[in-house]
């Protein structure tokens, strides 16, 4: 049956319905054997719980059973999940208690899948940015959480703080408080290094607003303790600095990809190297994903291509300016897809992006067979589109 349903498209300040129909495309179905050849995490996202009495402004609540029903999904397709990140609207609705919560619950639920890869976002954001008074006070605040999250035998993803960005006056500062963090962490860790495109309160990390310089900083740090990290998240949005980043690390140190633009490329690599990936899109595109990681492994690196060619451009719109804002298209494509009974999300967040800028969702998830149940998307659709004024 085809199915036709009309979606509003913006073009020279103007904004009309026309009919799209959906194409029917097989989404990709990954091999339930299937093993990769690169260490993938996937950012995921939290559900709220859209029945909470709170102000969903200012109060966290999730649906704890949906929330982790995800990342079930996302092991069972081999994916690993890197846990309280930005894609889960840490710091933009989702504060530590919470955070320490899920990171607790996910803890507990990887250990019924044999081989689930988790690892956990620690950061400084239980300190508000303009209370930090001194290094030791950013130090401080990440030591608590690291504490949290190794007690409950975690592994630790060091994000980038806000904190330490409004606070440091130069690449020496920086050094100080990582070498400090790296040689206190009972395991090694995730880097995390997120552009200013994502939170504009980190402009300028690593010391400079040079991101050549900036690199340099960082790279000194991982070289003086390349035992103690597994590798760093990029995401820069600009493949060439991540590609020459990577050829510079220490032969152990791992580059993930961060890159919801060009991850396809980056991921499959070069004769110089590749990159692992810790991704926000993965959350989206999951079963593409480890459908087209499953090729690379086997050798195919053209039916890789093939698999997430069509997923770059919804991942782009996804990601598009103001990027900070894609948690609302990665919720809005669970919804769509069945994995949530709802579009509500924490800090009000659903509200983020335009209709127009949904709709597009809705066609290239179309277009890149990503929708698991095509009727179902549709009427999640037209409910979207009807709370909007169009039916």
């Amino acid at each position: 049956m085809t199915l036709t349903i009309s979606l509003p498209v913006s073009q020279d300040g103007a904004t009309e319905l026309r009919p799209y129909k959906l194409l029917g495309l097989t989404p990709a179905t990954p091999a339930k054997t299937g093993r990769f050849n690169r260490v993938v995490y996937s950012a995921a996202h939290v559900v709220a719980d859209p029945l909470a009495a709170g102000d969903p402004w200012t109060e966290c609540t999730l649906d704890w059973d949906a929330t982790i029903a995800y990342r079930v999904h996302l092991w069972n397709l081999g994916l690993g999940v890197a846990e309280a990140m930005d894609t889960a609207q840490r710091g933009t609705g989702l504060d530590w208690p919470t955070s320490l919560q899920l990171i607790k619950e996910s803890i507990s639920a990887a250990h019924g899948y044999e081989g689930a890869l988790l690892a956990s976002g620690c950061g400084t954001d239980h300190l508000a940015a303009d209370a930090a008074r001194s290094l030791d006070d950013v130090i401080g605040a990440y030591e608590t959480q690291m504490s949290a999250i190794e007690a409950l035998g975690g592994r630790l993803i060091l994000m980038a703080s806000r904190a330490l960005a409004r606070i440091a006056r130069g690449p020496d500062d920086y050094a100080r408080v990582y070498d400090r963090l790296l040689s206190a962490a009972r395991e090694p860790v995730i880097l995390h290094w997120l552009g200013d495109m994502f939170d504009p309160a980190l402009s300028g990390y690593w010391g400079s607003r040079d991101i050549g310089a900036a690199m340099n900083v960082a790279l000194d740090v991982i070289q003086r303790h390349a035992s103690r990290i597994d590798g760093i998240k990029i995401s820069l949005l600009d493949k060439e600095r991540e590609i020459d980043m990577r050829r510079r690390l220490p032969a152990n140190v791992r580059m993930y990809t961060g890159d919801d633009f060009n991850y396809a490329e980056l991921i499959a690599g070069d004769a110089q190297g590749y990159s692992d990936a810790l991704l926000g899109i993965f959350d989206s595109i999951a079963p593409a994903a480890a459908a087209a990681l499953t090729a690379l492994a086997r050798g195919d690196e053209a039916q890789f291509h093939r698999i997430l060619a069509p997923t770059v451009p919804l991942s782009r719109h996804i990601f598009a300016a103001p990027t900070r804002f894609y948690k609302t298209g990665v919720v809005f494509m669970a919804w769509l897809n069945g994995f949530q009974n709802h579009f509500a999300m924490i800090g009000g967040q659903q509200s983020a992006r335009s209709i127009t800028h949904l709709a597009e969702i809705f066609r290239l998830a179309d277009q890149a067979a990503l929708l698991a149940d095509p009727a179902l998307a549709c009427s999640r659709m037209k409910q979207v589109l009807a709370l909007h004024g169009i039916g």
